[in-house]
């Protein structure tokens, strides 16, 4: 799995980085076939201030992309949200992905009674 944390206005510290990785766990213990993840945390300078920080997430998986964003007061809480979202979408993505094809009855062998 590759993994790109990058800022836009804004220095990745340590301690952002660790706390995204340890969020990102959660959705790859959901899921291991993650192939490529960009990390984007970004501070835009609004007028409003409770939508203020944005942070973005593109989770490359094996035959799609799926990106999710989210604004936020705070830069944490943003990422916490975002991460519930990118898990629900790769819950929801693992699912449509199972092979739902039952064995025919023919096929199948009876269990003794």
């Amino acid at each position: 799995m590759n993994l790109t944390i990058s800022g836009h206005h804004l220095d990745v510290t340590p301690a952002l980085r660790e706390y995204v990785l340890t969020k990102l766990d959660r959705v790859t213990r959901h899921f291991d076939q993650v192939v490529d993840v960009n990390v984007l945390l970004t501070i835009d300078n609004q007028k409003e201030k409770d939508r203020r920080q944005k942070a973005e997430v593109t989770l490359h998986v094996k035959g799609r992309d799926i990106f999710v964003e989210h604004c936020h007061e705070d830069l944490y809480a943003a990422i916490d949200q975002l991460m519930d979202k990118l898990d629900r979408q790769v819950c929801r993505h693992k699912d449509r992905m199972q092979d739902h094809h039952h064995e025919s009855a023919k096929r199948q062998v009876a269990a003794p009674l």
